[in-house]
């Protein structure tokens, strides 16, 4: 449950401190990024707690991960990239703890 309640938690943080008076626009854009686990459905079982997303559904391998950053970089891109990082960042600590 707190692994869900960050992915919304650390980007409305992040939205209310770089976004200024747009941090509602960077804030809906970051939780649009969490459609990337629409890939868990692919998965069989679709959820299984004991299993690492990074890694093995296909919208969390790492080769996506250079996209992801490059968009982070891009202005039109910007919060797409960032809550997308964020989105497998969240999931990578997710594996380990």
């Amino acid at each position: 449950m707190l692994h869900i309640l960050l992915h919304a938690l650390i980007p409305l943080l992040i939205a209310l401190s770089f976004a200024g008076k747009q941090w509602r626009k960077a804030f809906v854009i970051m939780m649009l990024t969490m459609l990337v686990d629409l890939d868990h459905l692919l998965a069989t079982p679709i959820y299984d707690p004991q299993r690492c997303s990074i890694g093995f559904h296909p919208l969390h391998q790492w080769p996506w991960f250079i996209l992801y950053g490059l968009l982070a970089f891009l202005p039109k891109t910007r919060w797409i990239g960032v809550g997308l990082v964020i989105h497998m960042l969240l999931d990578w600590q997710d594996c380990y703890f």
